[in-house]
């Protein structure tokens, strides 16, 4: 297959931490010969080294990368298959190039737990001009489509999980000082935290304050800029500002930490891959709608109540309750129970086919019926 992929990055890193994913598994997985269209190479950079953020057209990873601009070039006409991320709508040019060639055309949807999603995912919509987009909806369960996970993932995190050694040869290249790491020899929980503005950091410093055990908390630059206060009181976490690294070492970061926080689809659904706790800041919405979206996967994630909570007070700073809800969760008999709830979502979610691995076999069998 010969396949456009499109990408309009709304949330920084989000959007093309996705499509970066499915491009290079599409391509390294399936064979596939993958164009990229990325309209803010800037954002890539951040996420993979190498990227140059004022060319037109490079290559990185076995696929083509273009810069999507307004005037894109005309002879980049349309492949087999054009996906659309997230309903970011191909250029009018390009679908202008769609109507002679009828390719396959997929709408990559935002993720979610939601009970319609399986009714609504691959339904195809056809327009006025002849063309039909499907609809494609990443999920949890075999009636969607699944979740981005490449082959060998889970044996490089046992691995690497199996060994101190290994993850400190690591946290060490990726910025964690030695007096850092000795704290985590020494018992010190790890603690990852990428989240959104909003996010009640304090809030949860303080909670990692009164905690018995100690903290170590890694924290990408830029991110949360008030820990550096709320980091200074007795007994606070030792804070280590990390730089944005590439997505094979993000995940690697993930592995490391007993609990992540995370924020939006790619990390979320990346922290789950660790296998260890995670709370999730889901992107927020209006009207509150994304609550209902949280609470739709909360149904389905098996950790304990008190996890639940301190999930839905991380989403809802105006609450007031983080510090409460995070004292709870880290308690050792639920602490405990959140862990063996990790490993179990992470199984049962492994047991299902992958979403590039079901894109893939949807598209072959829409290109065969064309």
């Amino acid at each position: 297959m010969q396949a456009d992929i499109f990408c309009r990055v709304v949330d920084n890193y989000g959007d093309i931490g996705v499509c970066w994913r499915l491009a290079r598994q599409l391509a390294r997985d399936h064979g596939w010969d993958i164009r990229l269209w990325v309209d803010d190479l800037a954002s890539f950079a951040h996420i993979q080294p190498g990227i140059d953020a004022s060319a037109p057209r490079q290559q990185a990873a076995g696929v083509d990368i273009v810069h999507w601009s307004d005037a894109p070039d005309p002879a980049l006409t349309p492949r087999d298959v054009v996906i659309e991320a997230f309903a970011c709508d191909p250029p009018a040019a390009f679908v202008d190039g769609m109507r002679r060639s009828h390719p396959v055309w997929i709408n990559l949807e935002y993720l979610s737990a939601e009970a319609w999603v399986e009714s609504c995912h691959g339904l195809p919509s056809q327009r006025p001009d002849g063309l039909v987009k499907h609809f494609f909806f990443p999920g949890f369960t075999a009636a969607t489509g699944g979740l981005l996970r490449e082959s060998g993932l889970s044996a490089e995190r046992d691995a690497l999980q199996a060994s101190a050694g290994l993850q400190d040869s690591f946290l060490r290249s990726a910025g964690v000082p030695d007096d850092a790491l000795a704290l985590r020899r020494d018992g010190a929980r790890t603690v990852s935290l990428f989240c959104y503005p909003s996010a009640p950091a304090g809030e949860l410093a303080q909670a990692l304050a009164a905690d018995s055990r100690p903290t170590l908390l890694l924290a990408p630059q830029g991110v949360a800029p008030g820990l550096e206060t709320a980091c200074q009181a007795p007994g606070a976490p030792r804070l280590v500002r990390l730089p944005f690294i590439a997505q094979p070492d993000f995940d690697r970061l993930l592995w490391c930490a007993d609990l992540n926080f995370v924020r939006g689809e790619d990390s979320f659904v990346r922290a789950a891959w660790a296998a260890r706790p995670l709370v999730w800041q889901i992107y927020p919405q209006e009207e509150n709608i994304h609550l209902e979206k949280l609470d739709a996967w909360l149904a389905r994630y098996p950790a304990p109540e008190s996890a639940h909570a301190l999930i839905r007070a991380w989403n809802q700073p105006e609450s007031g309750d983080t510090s409460a809800a995070a004292t709870a969760a880290l308690a050792p008999d639920a602490w405990l129970a959140w862990i063996a709830a990790a490993r179990l979502w992470d199984a049962s979610q492994s047991a299902l086919p992958g979403l590039a691995e079901n894109l893939a076999a949807f598209c072959a069998d829409l290109a065969k019926k064309r």
